[in-house]
């Protein structure tokens, strides 16, 4: 009788997981996303041909397939959590998340009409399986609030004042470099050439997608201390502050040394590349500080 050879240690390939969790009921599945499709394709579509375009909300798409890549990957485990349906949760939740979605639509009110389907989520999840199943899933469904459009209203009132802030502080900077700056409101004169400080260089969109990179950053890291947690993701905001006010500097000084030209063509787009490795790298150094005084412990799951 021939005995099949085993595997040795290390070199057999890992088994993969199959795609769909064992016990899950496909059809069931088809019409739920079935379902959630009909009622936000328009939704997506209109991001996608209004929203998205923009630099200041080019984020969205990434935030979009980093939830849905979170979610997909929860699929065993929550298929393994025992089942305990909520009614009394789950149905106020999902009715709540479909008027919301009916009073943005019919209102053109894009921004109920995002966070809508964060509440029908959470709302079937908590039919279907209950808050256990919640809990595995909240981080996801929560991280989809970063691709949700800021009210203008919002991006108005705030706007203003860090453009103001933003302005103050690389003039000032520049000033005690020895450099030829003077400031007019947001307007900043450098030798011959005016630049005025726009409203993506005031720092809210990016303050917005650094937090979503910094928060996604602890998930993934599966940090548990809840006081370093919430330290970094407050630290995260003078961060992108400091990463706009580096941008701002050296869109001014090639606009010093290169000319006008030089500081609106591809430098103007480069520096918004600075800014964000400029944000990352100050995170993961105050991350490293926050590691001194806020140990994880060496069994933390990878």
């Amino acid at each position: 009788m021939a005995v099949a050879p085993r595997s040795q240690p290390g070199t057999g390939h890992a088994a993969r997981e199959p795609l769909l969790p064992s016990g899950a009921d496909p059809l069931a599945l088809v019409l739920l996303l079935l379902g959630f499709a009909a009622l936000y394709l328009p939704s997506y579509w209109m991001l996608a041909e209004r929203i998205w375009p923009s630099d200041e909300q080019g984020h969205g798409p990434i935030i979009l397939a980093v939830s849905l890549w979170l979610l997909f990957t929860k699929r065993h485990e929550l298929a393994a959590a025992p089942r305990r349906p909520s009614l009394l949760l789950g149905l106020p939740l999902l009715l709540g998340g479909l008027l919301l979605y009916v009073l943005g639509r019919s209102q053109f009110i894009m921004f109920f009409e995002i966070v809508s389907q964060i509440l029908v989520l959470a709302g079937l999840v908590l039919l279907f399986l209950g808050p256990r199943g919640l809990r595995i899933v909240w981080f996801p469904l929560f991280f989809l609030l970063f691709m949700v459009p800021l009210p203008g209203s919002i991006v108005a009132s705030v706007t203003g004042p860090l453009k103001m802030a933003v302005s103050i502080v690389a003039s000032k900077l520049l000033y005690l470099l020895g450099y030829p700056v003077a400031r007019s409101g947001v307007i900043m004169s450098v030798g011959p050439y005016q630049l005025l400080v726009a409203d993506a260089c005031a720092g809210l969109n990016s303050m917005f997608t650094l937090e979503a990179l910094g928060l996604l950053y602890m998930n993934l890291m599966r940090y548990t201390n809840t006081v370093r947690n919430v330290l970094l993701a407050i630290l995260i905001i003078p961060i992108a502050f400091l990463a706009n006010i580096t941008r701002v500097i050296i869109l001014v000084l090639v606009t010093y040394y290169l000319g006008d030209e030089a500081g609106q063509g591809f430098v103007h787009g480069f520096a918004g590349i600075v800014l964000f490795l400029v944000g990352l790298m100050l995170m993961l150094a105050t991350d490293k500080l926050l590691r001194v005084f806020f140990p994880e412990k060496a069994g933390r799951a990878r």
